[in-house]
């Protein structure tokens, strides 16, 4: 009974060591590091591999440095040319200074999804629906630009940004095919009004030509005649032109001369 009384201490100051040892050393990856307070202040950044702390009187909060994904929630946005829209996007971002990230900002997950989610929508609000749909590119750099200034007082570093969907009513769907097809039929006829006025431009000198040379007129009569009476087997009566038969007397009067 003595020697077992005399274990029992032992056992329990073992047992409190081996705690405070658990309590005092910290090993961080590669890509961790620990915010360190003491007393409630902060006295620096360690990491990364093993760390001591003193029990109970510091504390370390670790930040992973690695590069997050944000899948930003579908948000409601008015275009500029008044068109209801949800839109979607993604974010990539990591942490660049764990000591902001830790005291500036309670959650930066949390800071990061809103501030994306609002201006999101401030900067596509700007631009037309047909910007949104073919400069995404465009779109995507300003949005990440704005996060990037915004978060860099976090600790934060918005590396992308990319839109996801940009999604559009049935009834929105058919009023563009409509304006679409609208579109089509507008240039179609802009190109066969212009078709028509180069046709007309050069009958117009096709008959200037014609008039100051009556000679050719009549032989492009002749060679009508010629096309029309060999379509059919019909007799086509035509009005016979004076010039040609004045034409025809002044031959024949030469010859008989």
């Amino acid at each position: 009974m003595p020697l077992f009384g005399s274990l029992v201490p032992l056992a329990a100051a073992l047992f409190l060591l081996l705690i405070v040892i658990a309590y005092a050393i910290r090993i961080l990856r590669e890509y961790e590091r620990g915010v360190i307070f003491t007393l409630g202040r902060f006295t620096g950044v360690k990491g990364p591999g093993l760390i001591l702390l003193v029990p109970y009187v510091q504390q370390m909060v670790r930040v992973d440095l690695r590069t997050r994904v944000l899948d930003v929630p579908s948000q409601d946005v008015i275009s500029h040319d008044n068109v209801s829209v949800r839109v979607s996007a993604v974010i990539y971002f990591r942490v660049i200074d764990a000591e902001k990230s830790t005291i500036q900002v309670e959650d930066f997950m949390a800071a990061t999804s809103q501030l994306a989610q609002t201006t999101l929508r401030s900067v596509l609000g700007k631009h037309d629906l047909d910007e949104m749909l073919a400069e995404r590119d465009r779109l995507n750099d300003d949005i990440q630009k704005i996060l990037d200034v915004q978060t860099d007082a976090w600790g934060i570093k918005v590396a992308t940004v990319e839109i996801k969907h940009v999604d559009i009513n049935e009834s929105m769907i058919r009023a563009i095919a409509r304006q679409a097809e609208a579109e089509r039929e507008r240039r179609a006829k802009v190109i066969n009004a212009e078709g028509e006025q180069q046709a007309a431009a050069k009958l117009l000198e096709a008959a200037q030509i014609l008039a100051r040379q009556p000679q050719a007129m009549q032989l492009r009569y002749l060679s009508t005649l010629n096309v029309i009476a060999g379509e059919k087997n019909s007799t086509i009566i035509f009005p016979f032109p004076m010039e040609l038969a004045e034409l025809l007397a002044a031959k024949t009067g030469g010859q008989t001369k």
